[in-house]
């Protein structure tokens, strides 16, 4: 029977949902339909997974093939399923071999001469695989990303040759090399003791900090507020495992880089102020 069943990940905000990539290669006028909610830049894997398959050298079966991505009723987007899809191509017109299959999760887009191209999202899709027990096979960036996540098995791929190579037993895939990483306490970040005077509000931080009180900063500029809110995080412990891990899930579907050193600082987010007007006295500032 020609058919391949192949896992992969979606991404819903910060979570990676499973998806079951069925590929059906049967008799007819050649075609290739994708169906199970794709969006647009889904739809199109058709034409980048064709292109990539021949021109790596390998057979696009000249068949019907129809490719259903369950559930159905979980919306898909971006190119992250393109692995996936030409993976199932290949295993179901038997030009590797689909025993080991359903041990791998998938993830990646290919680009018109084979290469695959990182995606966003691989923190929750690995944190996800590793809850299944699977291998993830991602992109070499990607799977660089991933090797914060303790106990992660992912596997590094530029290539779908790669890829095929890898199941056809003639060249493994690798292990991404881990990074080194830096404890939050060395960074060099502000800290509350470059402030020089400030009693009172450095005690005020310092209640904030132990208590995860709210605190509000008001005064005209050049007081210090800003300089003050800088270095709360340094009054703060170090992130927890799921704590830091949930940061770094939240740079990835963002489609931030992050810094592999700093993913265990606390991050500091400031906004710009617009102001407000004053029906009285015009614009104003907001502090």
């Amino acid at each position: 029977m020609s058919l391949a069943i192949i896992f992969s990940r979606a991404r819903v905000g910060i979570n990676a949902p499973l998806v079951t990539i069925e590929v059906h290669l049967s008799n007819g006028l050649p075609f290739f339909t994708i169906v199970g909610l794709p969006e647009t830049s889904v739809r199109e894997a058709k034409d980048r997974v064709r292109s990539a398959i021949i021109n790596s050298g390998l057979e696009f079966p000249q068949r019907r093939i129809t490719v259903n991505l369950a559930p159905a009723d979980l919306p898909k987007d971006g190119g992250r399923f393109d692995l996936a899809i030409a993976i199932g191509i290949l295993a179901a017109s038997k030009q590797i071999s689909d025993k080991q299959l359903y041990q791998y999760e998938f993830l990646g887009e290919l680009g018109l001469n084979g290469d695959i191209r990182t995606v966003i999202g691989e923190i929750p899709s690995a944190i996800a695989c590793k809850k299944r027990n699977r291998i993830n096979i991602m992109p070499s960036l990607n799977a660089v990303n991933a090797t914060i996540i303790n106990g992660a098995q992912t596997l590094a791929a530029n290539s779908l040759l790669n890829v095929v190579e890898h199941f056809k037993n003639e060249k493994y895939l690798c292990q991404p090399e881990e990074l080194f990483t830096v404890d939050a306490d060395t960074l060099d970040q502000p800290d509350i003791a470059d402030v020089i005077g400030q009693p009172l509000a450095k005690r005020a931080l310092v209640i904030a900090a132990a208590g995860q009180h709210n605190i509000v900063f008001t005064g005209p500029p050049g007081t210090g507020k800003s300089m003050l809110a800088q270095r709360i995080a340094s009054l703060m412990p170090e992130l927890s495992d799921d704590e830091a891990l949930e940061l770094a899930a939240i740079n990835s579907v963002s489609g931030k880089t992050f810094d592999i050193k700093k993913w265990r600082q606390r991050p500091f987010r400031s906004l710009p102020s617009y102001g407000f007007r004053d029906s009285l006295n015009g614009w104003r500032s907001p502090s």
